[in-house]
């Protein structure tokens, strides 16, 4: 078992921590908002500190969840970061959706200290955090990799290390490119379909098992049907996501005329009142 720390208290980092804790990992974690991390050590018996200097001290792993580059620089870097308070051979893994060149950034400052780094953005939502099944992409040194793989596991159905520091955070970039098409694409079909005045539900009963089926069609085509949004993954983080996706495009070269497209639908949404509605929302803006 190791002595673990953990950094932000959201949706995802909550169950994510309280796995480390359900597998036996002493953990003590930090949130801007106190009164979650509190909540959280009553609940999992693990400890929580006033800053992220002060949770990651003695930790062997230090995992970090948070909202964008600004955030992980605010809890990583600086006198009250969590790599102030690591010791030399501690390892960060770093799980927000961030930018290549942040890992970057945090792998050298690591490195400069003696300590290791794992960018390793999640993939599976709300619900993978919760069931401990998510999908993480890792990037980084094999050594650092091979020690946190087990940790991970905790809340993790598959683990894998793509190539150095920053390789994560492209891979989740590739993962959100695809979704943003999926869910364009369902969106057309589902509201084609009942513009047919085709029964939707019978329709993708009909083809989900064949070559246009996907995890989305599957999860969310019924709520899609009914107009429910209010759970999952919200549009404010997709087009956060696709913005780190589009800004990376203009680094590498790559063309993207589908996910630019698919992000100023997002913005549609968003000028519906929908930042906070599941991506699948993308259907909401066809509707009359």
């Amino acid at each position: 078992m190791a002595k673990t720390a953990f950094i932000g208290m959201g949706v995802m980092g909550y169950p994510m921590a309280g796995y480390l804790a359900k597998a036996g990992h002493e953990t003590c974690v930090y949130n801007r908002s106190s009164a979650k991390a509190e909540k959280w050590a009553a609940e999992f018996g693990g400890r929580h500190a006033p800053t992220p200097r002060e949770a990651a001290e003695g930790a062997d792993f230090v995992m970090v969840c948070v909202g964008n580059d600004d955030d992980l620089r605010s809890v990583t870097l600086g006198e009250t970061g969590c790599l102030a308070g690591m010791k030399p051979g501690a390892v960060l893994v770093d799980h927000t959706t961030a930018s290549a060149e942040v890992a970057r950034e945090l792998d050298a400052a690591a490195k400069a200290q003696g300590c290791g780094f794992v960018d390793a953005p999640v993939s599976g939502g709300q619900a993978g955090a919760e069931n401990g099944v998510l999908t993480i992409m890792c990037g980084g040194d094999e050594a650092h990799f091979a020690a946190a793989e087990p940790i991970m596991a905790a809340y993790a159905r598959a683990t894998t290390r793509l190539g150095d520091a920053g390789a994560g955070q492209i891979t989740k970039m590739v993962n959100q490119i695809c979704i943003a098409g999926l869910v364009q694409g369902l969106s057309e079909a589902i509201n084609f379909a009942q513009c047919a005045g085709l029964d939707g539900e019978k329709v993708i009963e009909a083809i989900s098992k064949g070559a246009a089926g996907s995890w989305q069609m599957e999860n969310r085509y019924k709520t899609m049907l009914a107009g429910e949004f209010d759970f999952g993954f919200a549009v404010d983080w997709m087009r956060k996501d696709l913005g780190i996706v589009l800004e990376e495009a203009k680094r590498n070269g790559a063309r993207l005329p589908v996910t630019a497209l698919v992000d100023q639908f997002y913005g549609e949404v968003q000028d519906m009142g929908g930042g906070r509605w599941d991506t699948s929302s993308l259907i909401r803006r066809l509707k009359p």
